[in-house]
């Protein structure tokens, strides 16, 4: 996988990719180039459709659309997966990348969660159950979920989930993106004892020069302020979207396992697969936290893996 950057042809597959800007364009484009129908999903109609033209100037006869769903609403999860539910029959890739970094001050999303856990780990979490039927519909179906090098550091507060006693914005951030590659892990298993015949992969971009730091810490925030200036300590991000591609379309991509830059300390580079935190391995504290967003989020994987509102 040395210096890997040819990506397959993705011609009859279609991709759902969450994230209009950053690295969930870089992954719509690569995949239009590719050949592939993309649905481009984000909460910002405006800058989906900004996206979707630019995509379409670059990639002559791309096939894609923007669809609206804001992650930081389970109401607006579960109509994007109905539409999708009633618009086709299969799905071949979903590749959960949007995301929430490091806002200064503690924010909930509209169900009341934490915003980087309920955007990051638990809209996810969602959406991939409302599209799963879908997916197990599809051919060789993945689905991709985005970690961060942060997850290095996270730890699930069980006790205090949704950072409600004290909130420290680079923790909450460590244990969404920690939630996220519990999950990845964890869906692969479920999906192998219960035959559902889909790849969970993760993934994680190292340190990437995209709009993440700027847009949640605030501009003018310390990170904010080492994204604009230092820029070159970050990687160009269509680098950065290389281990997602990887995960999500290169036939070498292992389901349950993760990828992520090959140098220093996995920050840039070319896709490899990634150090896995032993928490991360904790498969009590998956099952639980699994459990545990069953029931906040009010979706279902089981039985037969359809989706039920509870």
């Amino acid at each position: 996988m040395a210096n890997w950057t040819d990506i397959p042809s993705q011609r009859g597959r279609t991709a759902v990719v969450t994230g209009t800007g950053g690295l969930g364009y870089e992954d719509a484009l690569a995949l239009a180039r590719a050949g592939a129908t993309v649905i481009l999903a984000g909460r910002s109609r405006a800058k989906g459709l900004a996206a979707v033209q630019r995509i379409r100037q670059d990639v002559a006869g791309a096939d894609l659309r923007f669809e609206e769903v804001d992650l930081a609403s389970l109401a607006s999860v579960e109509a994007f997966g109905t539409r999708l539910r009633e618009s086709r029959d299969s799905l071949d890739l979903l590749i959960n990348n949007a995301g929430v970094m490091t806002p200064p001050n503690r924010q909930t999303t509209s169900d009341g969660f934490e915003l980087q856990l309920g955007t990051n780990h638990l809209g996810h979490f969602a959406l991939t159950a409302h599209l799963l039927p879908l997916l197990r519909n599809g051919s060789t179906p993945r689905v991709v979920t985005v970690s961060s090098i942060a997850a290095r550091n996270g730890a699930i507060h069980f006790d205090d989930l949704q950072s409600e006693r004290g909130y420290n914005a680079m923790a909450a951030y460590s244990q969404s993106k920690l939630a996220c590659l519990m999950f990845a892990l964890e869906l692969q298993r479920r999906a192998d004892a219960g035959g559902w015949g889909i790849q969970s992969i993760a993934a994680h971009p190292g340190i990437s020069r995209t709009d993440l730091l700027p847009n949640g810490a605030g501009a003018w925030s310390a990170a904010g302020m080492a994204r604009r200036f230092l820029w070159f300590l970050f990687q160009p991000v269509a680098q950065g979207a290389l281990p997602t591609l990887f995960a999500a379309t290169s036939p070498s991509a292992r389901g349950g396992a993760y990828y992520g830059p090959d140098r220093l300390g996995e920050s840039r580079g070319h896709p490899a697969q990634a150090r896995i935190p032993h928490q991360a391995l904790d498969r009590d504290a998956a099952a639980r936290l699994w459990s545990e967003s069953e029931r906040l989020t009010g979706v279902s994987f089981s039985p037969a893996a359809e989706q039920t509102r509870r």
